[in-house]
């Protein structure tokens, strides 16, 4: 199952989104040894990172009168306002430091456009402006993507739902994923990426 056409993409194991981060996900530091034993499965390993400027679009404290968690509605459509996090530069924005993959070959830096969020490892979230992974994915063979990290209802679910897009055979290996769940969130993730056809397997299975 893993064998030179497959990947594993480690999606956004930050600081910041660890217990006593700007943006915690619960339990989030659990998957941390699981990703690492995960990933000696693999020859390709791609790893993505959240990587704001200051004063980010998708930051509530750029936006007056409102607090983390709004709902609001920008050029591109609804937008999730958080925490100031993974600010580039900074000790939340770094890998975890328990993460233990050196053969990692990619680091794929999202979300640094100051007027646009990013989810996803293909896309930002104005759906037009790429990140480039689908052409390295693509020159480099990969025909099946295993995706870990944080959080299942956003950053992991659009990169699933991007990979299903241009074609790749896309696992979502639950138990190395933790979620935010915020007002339904993980529900209506797990369903759009049953919809388009995205796995879900437990690391047992791999």
């Amino acid at each position: 199952m893993t064998d030179s056409t497959s990947a594993l993409i480690v999606v956004d194991v930050q600081n910041d989104f660890l217990p006593g981060g700007a943006l915690a996900v619960t339990d989030g530091d659990a998957i941390v040894p699981l990703v690492n034993e995960l990933a000696k499965s693999f020859k390709n390993v791609i790893l993505t990172q959240d990587w704001h400027p200051a004063g980010h679009i998708s930051f509530a404290s750029a936006h007056p009168g409102h607090k983390p968690f709004d709902m609001i509605d920008l050029h591109y459509g609804p937008q999730v306002l958080w925490p100031d996090h993974c600010i580039q530069g900074t000790r939340g924005a770094e890998l975890a430091p328990g993460l233990d993959i050196p053969h990692a070959q990619l680091i794929i830096r999202k979300g640094y456009h100051a007027h646009a969020d990013s989810y996803s490892a293909f896309y930002e979230a104005d759906r037009q402006t790429p990140t480039g992974l689908s052409g390295y994915l693509a020159e480099r063979g990969i025909k099946r993507a295993f995706i870990v990290g944080l959080a299942t209802d956003f950053c992991v679910s659009w990169t699933a739902q991007d990979a299903r897009v241009h074609g790749i055979e896309t696992i979502v290996i639950e138990d190395a994923c933790r979620a935010i769940d915020t007002a339904g969130s993980l529900a209506a993730a797990l369903a759009a990426m049953d919809k388009v056809g995205v796995m879900r397997l437990t690391s047992g299975a791999i």
